[in-house]
């Protein structure tokens, strides 16, 4: 996979020469190229954003630089279709980053990531460049940051890792919060490792049985145990047939009751089961 990101701040990329993804460019397996947006500026001053129309407060980068930077790096090995490159603009107004998104991310070849910063990107630019490749406007999540470069190192990271040959365990993420299937909505519950005891507090004691199946019925209980703690939206939003007989038994325990529609909400104190 190749990933282009252009930014006014490229020493912010700097993480992306360590830990998976900095393994997975030396391996050869994520080709990452770090681009200054200042060196395609017109003026003296490196000038990349300018006032915005309309009125208001802060500055908006202009379309110039980017228009020419995005032209450059899409002259070098364009191809369209499935083969293409993808936009990536990180932005707090755009659809959520999810896992499902980070997964059809890593199946394209090509990202080139547009983190802006002030009050954004002039919107004329990705009307242009929707127009030759997909853009996806993604947010990482309901709040504002500084600029879009951290975005990039959340989105790379998510992404890299589904990379085959980043993780040394290739089902190391099947398990993982949000992975695609079973725990598609549910967060994974706690982990434990050795010693056995710590402060006084031991191991649940069905993670040293050896017992396969209780074990795996244990991690689903306390996945729908921290999802209905947590993220109870996700539980309310779950599709009905991602539940077994156990998971409803649970789920009930938990105060959980099915609509007569199947989905779950979330039952009173006062209501009785």
């Amino acid at each position: 996979m190749r990933l282009d990101v252009v930014t006014i701040f490229p020493e912010y990329l700097d993480p992306l020469h360590v830990s998976l993804v900095g393994k997975a460019r030396a391996g050869g397996l994520l080709d990452v190229r770090v681009h200054d947006l200042r060196q395609w500026a017109y003026d003296r001053h490196n000038t990349v954003d300018d006032t915005p129309y309309g009125g208001g407060p802060g500055m908006v980068m202009k379309t110039g630089p980017w228009g020419d930077a995005l032209d450059e790096l899409l002259a070098d090995g364009y191809e369209q279709g499935a083969h293409g490159p993808a936009l990536v603009v990180p932005t707090p107004s755009g659809r959520p980053f999810t896992q499902a998104l980070a997964v059809e991310l890593s199946e394209r070849p090509w990202l080139v990531f547009a983190p802006a910063r002030y009050e954004g990107i002039d919107g004329r630019v990705t009307a242009e460049y929707a127009t030759r490749m997909p853009v996806y406007e993604v947010s990482i999540g309901d709040y504002v940051l500084a600029g879009g470069e951290a975005a990039v190192l959340v989105i790379t990271e998510a992404v890299a890792r589904l990379l085959p040959g980043v993780l040394g365990n290739a089902e190391s993420h099947r398990d993982d919060s949000f992975a695609p299937g079973a725990m598609a909505d549910l967060l994974e519950g706690p982990v434990f490792t050795k010693p056995p005891e710590w402060r006084g507090r031991g191991v649940p004691e069905v993670l040293l049985s050896g017992h396969h199946g209780r074990v795996a019925r244990w991690r689903r209980d306390e996945a729908l145990a921290r999802t209905a703690a947590h993220r109870p939206d996700l539980i309310e939003r779950c599709d009905p047939a991602a539940f077994d007989k156990k998971d409803r038994e649970t789920l009930s325990i938990l105060g959980w009751a099915p609509e007569p529609g199947g989905r779950f909400w979330r039952r009173p104190p006062d209501v009785e089961e």
